[in-house]
């Protein structure tokens, strides 16, 4: 799992390329954690290049969401491949985390 953010308009955007799974979760959520931790408020989570998504990748999200929610912030993902939104949309977190088709989508949102 490769991981990359670029910062536009006070909003991280964090970039994964692979899989999601339980060894790759560990590492996305220390990367999350520091982000936040250093004063990240607003993230977007873009998924267009994760393989597939597991469900330690989705407590990360979670958890993510949680924690950021409690300092007054907001996570949003954007750009589910067919494989991620079918796991998003059986587990209903389609409807617990903001999901936008695309960054731009979710940027203006922010």
């Amino acid at each position: 799992m490769q991981i990359s953010t670029t910062t536009l308009n006070g909003v991280h955007i964090v970039t994964l390329d692979g899989k999601l799974d339980t060894n790759a979760s560990t590492d996305f959520e220390t990367y999350l954690q520091a982000l936040v931790d250093g004063g990240a408020k607003r993230l977007l989570i873009d998924l267009d290049k994760v393989a597939f998504i597991t469900s330690s990748g989705l407590r990360v999200l979670l958890a993510t969401a949680k924690r950021i929610k409690a300092i007054d912030g907001d996570l949003f993902v954007c750009c589910l491949n067919q494989a991620v939104r079918e796991v998003f949309d059986i587990s209903g977190f389609s409807t617990l985390l903001s999901v936008f088709d695309s960054q731009q989508e979710a940027i203006d949102a922010c």
